[in-house]
């Protein structure tokens, strides 16, 4: 072995090799002393460096951690639709990782928010799979930029923490590929992850740390993964059918590490399996070696605390500013009511739970700033009923304010990596409060604390403005001083739509599951996708977000650029006094198609900011996917020939305008059969030459004349051609073995 290059496979013991599938303890890898492969540590993110002060021990702490940036968790992020400031977010947790020898940070998850009560829906970023990998990607390329590995979690279909251990996700292929998979495989081909974390639960019944389809056949085959794949912790129930599926590592370590080498001697795991595995851990430490050799580094606190500012301040999204009571005005007599103003709840709770490197509340920012304003608790942050002496002391504080925040939310006890949520309500005691203060006085802002969305519509009117500002990290106060009194403008889109009603949401039939398994009988229609295809009413939609300026969208152009790809373009132009940024959305909304489909899908975003009066012009490059759907006839993507509009817009109900391309498609065509009906026939290429001839043999007597009529065409549109004696006797057979023995001669022609 060389001082720069760590010996191959082929130089370890099958003992070695074993032991490098299985980690040293549970924030350790596994390294081999006497060959200097050395075990690096490997710890959680996925909005920061939570490393362990007991991580040296090995133990599992999840409270007690070295201080590091604590950055908006996903849930805020993802309403930035800035892959660029996430990239930056990314550099900055990496630099982390190299000062606390941490050689691959766990995050990021992009599982998608199928329900809006999952526990775990703050760390994950999106109900829209193009949104979370357009985005997330940001932090692994970020991250890695930088030496350091991360772990895009938790494949697959891990979306609920209800039974999270062994549920079984039941779910469609077509599902799957268009919903569950997008965001790994755009993160994978476009960023190559070093490592990517198995999910706890089952996938139509086989455990994902033993599913070969799933870590092989999918992951490494079809998409080109090349890094390892890492168990969940505790997710790996049998080691050698995880390594044969594609599990390099099982974490943290069993400690049975005589299982892999029995099976290896025994026949149970081929030797070329083993020695992909244990290669790609070899692989794996040799990528971050570089990073975990520098010595005495430290990053620039102030710094990254800065970044995790400016992405607070693109986290938020403003829902209601009636009568621009937003900004506050400089000389306006300010209240604040509301816990969570002093005591913020700035992330999640559970493994992803970061110390941060300092701490600053808006009450805090306002002090910095020299804001004189009052402040009154209001409630305590828990479940417990309301006190009438804080509710008391906030109404009569409420009194003669020009205006006042009420900063409300869902305290830790209410979402959590461990349970889903029951209710999408806020605790009724804030609900109280706030119509109380409402009663006294009329101008009210609700800024909101929570992981994933909650009822808005039931109280909305008891507030002037409502300021979405989900979970922002550290720097929380001094952003939400930055937009609620207008230094910078909000700037952010909702990632996930904003219901009515939980039984609004199309996946509540099936949640969270029963006996074991959990049915995804929603298909494709998630999020936007069911309630804009269906029509049903929504609070906010999916991208919604206002602003202090005002923008318009127009001339909306779309170009056909191959036979399944486009170009759109569109100019945005900022109408206002105000400084601020919009996002350009582009959906694509198919015309007639064989399969059901979503009225429209986000393809495409652009966050522009522009100066007062500004206007720029943006545009889009479409491939064949943007307009493909999951066929599992062809079990492959598939474009159909015809129409398909191009939507740009502000959210995906808010349209600005659409132009129409008109494709020609992939062309992928089914050999047909005997169960392929004339529909099938006639609109295949090869077949409608078959029933040409057909027709021309009848018109000739040398062959019976299909009945052609509207009621004979209705029964054969739908019946396969081997019924046709249902509708002709012996004629009928006759007409099928023509038809598939002149197809077969085409076919045979054409090849």
């Amino acid at each position: 072995m060389s001082e720069n290059t760590y010996p191959s496979v082929n130089d370890l013991t099958l003992e070695e090799k074993a032991s490098l599938t299985s980690g040293g303890d549970a924030w350790h890898l596994q390294g081999v002393e006497a060959k200097g492969i050395p075990g690096y540590m490997i710890t959680d993110g996925p909005h920061g460096l939570r490393k362990s002060n007991s991580a040296t021990t090995g133990e599992v702490d999840l409270n007690n951690s070295v201080p590091a940036t604590c950055f908006p968790p996903a849930a805020g992020l993802s309403s930035s639709w800035n892959p660029e400031l996430i990239h930056q977010v990314g550099e900055a947790m990496a630099e982390e990782c190299i000062q606390e020898k941490v050689a691959v940070i766990l995050g990021p998850g992009v599982n998608i928010k199928r329900n809006p009560l999952g526990g775990r829906c703050f760390e994950y970023w999106s109900e829209d799979p193009y949104l979370a990998g357009h985005e997330a990607v940001g932090i692994v390329a970020g991250v890695q930029s930088k030496g350091v590995g991360t772990s895009l979690k938790h494949f697959a279909a891990n979306s609920q923490e209800t039974d999270r251990l062994r549920i079984s996700a039941n779910i469609s292929q077509r599902a799957l590929r268009e919903i569950y998979f997008p965001a790994f495989e755009h993160i994978v081909k476009e960023a190559q992850p070093w490592t990517i974390m198995c999910a706890y639960n089952c996938i139509n019944g086989v455990h994902a740390a033993q599913d070969r389809w799933l870590l092989t056949d999918v992951l490494r085959d079809e998409w080109g993964f090349q890094g390892i794949v890492m168990s969940d912790w505790g997710a790996d129930h049998d080691r050698v059918a995880s390594l044969n599926a594609g599990l390099n590592l099982e974490m943290p370590p069993s400690y049975t590490d005589d299982q892999i080498v029995y099976a290896a001697r025994d026949g149970r795991i081929q030797p070329a399996q083993l020695d992909r595995m244990a290669q790609g851990m070899i692989d794996l430490v040799s990528k971050t070696r570089a990073a975990m050799s520098v010595e005495n580094y430290r990053f620039d606190i102030e710094a990254h605390d800065e970044v995790a500012h400016q992405a607070a301040v693109e986290s938020m999204v403003l829902l209601k500013n009636d009568d621009a009571i937003l900004p506050v005005a400089g000389d306006a007599k300010v209240t604040v009511i509301g816990e969570f103003a002093r005591t913020p709840r700035y992330q999640g709770g559970g493994s992803s739970h970061i110390t941060p490197t300092k701490m600053t509340s808006f009450l805090d920012a306002l002090t910095e700033r020299g804001v004189d304003a009052k402040f009154a608790p209001g409630f305590t942050l828990d479940l417990e009923p309301a006190d009438p002496a804080l509710e008391a002391e906030a109404v009569e504080a409420a009194k003669g304010a020009d205006v006042v925040l009420m900063f409300l939310g869902l305290p830790e006890a209410a979402e959590s990596e461990g349970f889903d949520r029951e209710t999408l309500d806020m605790p009724a005691k804030q609900i109280a409060l706030l119509e109380a203060v409402a009663a006294e006085n009329k101008n009210v802002v609700v800024v909101l604390s929570n992981g994933s969305v909650v009822t808005v519509a039931p109280w909305a009117k008891n507030a002037k403005g409502i300021l979405e500002s989900w979970l922002l990290g550290q720097s929380g106060g001094p952003a939400l001083a930055d937009v609620l009194f207008g230094k910078v403008s909000p700037s952010g889109k909702l990632a996930q739509t904003i219901p009515f009603d939980i039984n609004d949401d199309p996946s509540t039939i099936n949640w969270p599951g029963e006996e074991g398994h959990v049915d995804y009988g929603e298909g494709v229609f998630v999020g936007y996708r069911y309630y804009d295809t269906y029509n049903k009413a929504v609070d906010y939609p999916f991208g919604f977000g206002l602003s202090y300026a005002t923008f318009e969208v127009s001339d909306v152009k779309a170009v056909k650029t191959g036979a399944c790809t486009a170009t759109v373009s569109a100019v945005v132009k900022n109408t206002s006094n105000v400084d601020a940024a919009e996002t350009v959305q582009v959906y694509v909304a198919p015309g007639k198609a064989d399969v059901a489909r979503p009225k429209h899908e986000l393809k495409g975003f652009k966050k522009v900011f522009l100066k007062a009066g500004e206007s720029a012009e943006v545009s889009f490059d479409l491939d064949d996917r943007a307009f493909a759907y999951w066929s599992e006839k062809f079990n492959d993507w598939h474009v159909e020939s015809g129409e398909y509009a191009i939507e740009v817009g502000t959210s995906s109900r808010d349209i600005a305008g659409s132009a129409v391309v008109e494709l020609d498609g992939d062309g992928k065509t089914q050999p047909l059969t005997e169960w392929s009906n004339f529909m099938e026939w006639r609109k295949d290429p090869l077949g409608s030459k078959v029933l040409e001839k057909l027709r021309a043999e009848g018109e000739a007597g040398r062959m019976p004349i299909v009945p052609d009529n509207d009621m004979t065409r209705l029964f054969l549109d739908s019946m396969p051609i081997n019924s046709m004696s249902v509708l002709m006797s012996d004629g009928g057979k006759a007409i099928t073995a023509f038809m598939l023995d002149e197809y077969a001669k085409i076919a045979e022609t054409a090849e």
